[in-house]
């Protein structure tokens, strides 16, 4: 890269937050767009997210905030999107500025409903975006241990590795390591995936499956994410790689994931609108569920995805959790 690169964040949540605080370890100044006008004014005045991962400070001299996306598009020449899947299409209509020769990072865990498109082809298609110039975060890594400075683990995909390791270098630390990868399609389907698998073991475990029976539907679930992101990119990539099993596991077991949490309650018998609304968060897992079945109903000849049938079923057609899960422990082995 011949000049410093200026990045900018797009969102406000937990993820979000937790990249911005990244960014901050390494970058003399941070470009962070939010909905919220509220929020902004509250991190100048209090130096925090009052949302979302609180205990973080920052040095407010350090950020460029902005309730505007239009400016944040234009100050920036990298351009992360940490905002949920199911709001992006939203955020983007409001999108006059030219960003076709921006590099498009997307923190994002899931399909855009609108166009039926993974983040990154969203961005090619519609903005014109070379695929050399974009990129995609992966885990294992959850913004909560970022807050708290706990050792994680990132993986950058990017068919242009130069631009891959500019990512990377901005974003590691002490306490970050990070990766490059070129499977920009495959790391970003199993991001998508993994929420799925998420809400799988949390509903098990609402419905008191014990670790014996999550082990086996966590083996299962990286064989049935290898099938479905084969069919969808069929490349040589190693599934057993942090970025696709480690962020699985990250995400199928840790108190602190949100998606699991969802599938708890609804393992419980919480209805989809009483979980989601008692956890005032955004599961992308339910939104992804859907792209998921709906991607592959496509398919001439359908991938087995028996997991993510189940999950369906339950959060879609409002089948019993009880009895899909019985029928669903026959399938695993």
């Amino acid at each position: 890269m011949d000049k410093p690169l200026k990045y900018a964040v797009f969102g406000a949540g937990s993820w979000a937050t937790a990249i911005v605080k990244m960014l901050s370890e390494n970058l003399e100044e941070v470009g962070w767009y939010m909905r919220s006008v509220y929020t902004k004014e509250h991190i100048l005045k209090e130096y925090h997210n009052p949302s979302y991962l609180s205990s973080v400070e920052f040095k407010v001299n350090q950020l460029k905030l902005s309730n505007n996306i239009n400016e944040m598009a234009n100050y920036a020449d990298v351009l992360i999107f940490v905002i949920p899947s199911a709001f992006m299409h939203g955020e983007l209509e409001k999108l006059t500025a030219d960003i076709s020769d921006k590099i498009i990072v997307s923190a994002v865990k899931g399909i855009i409903p609108e166009s039926g498109l993974l983040v990154g082809e969203h961005f090619h298609d519609i903005y014109n975006i070379p695929f050399e110039n974009i990129a995609v975060i992966a885990g294992p890594c959850h913004a909560e241990e970022v807050a708290l400075e706990r050792l994680s683990y990132l993986t950058i995909s990017c068919a242009d590795a130069e631009k891959a390791q500019a990512i990377a270098d901005a974003l590691s630390s002490d306490y970050i390591k990070t990766k490059i990868s070129d499977d920009i399609i495959g790391t970003e389907y199993a991001v998508m995936l993994k929420n799925i698998y998420a809400i799988a073991a949390g509903i098990a475990h609402g419905l008191g499956y014990g670790d014996n029976f999550q082990s086996v539907l966590m083996s299962n679930a990286i064989r049935e994410m290898k099938r479905f992101i084969k069919k969808m990119h069929k490349m040589k990539r190693n599934i057993n790689n942090s970025a696709y099993l480690g962020d699985l596991l990250v995400t199928g077991y840790s108190v602190f994931s949100r998606n699991r949490m969802f599938g708890n309650m609804i393992g419980k018998g919480y209805t989809v609108k009483s979980a989601m609304m008692e956890m005032n968060m955004v599961a992308e897992g339910y939104y992804a569920t859907k792209s998921a079945h709906l991607l592959n109903e496509k398919n001439k000849k359908k991938t087995r995805l028996p997991i993510i049938d189940a999950v369906y079923s339950i959060l879609y057609e409002g089948k019993d959790a009880k009895k899909v899960f019985k029928k669903l422990t026959d399938k695993l082995d």
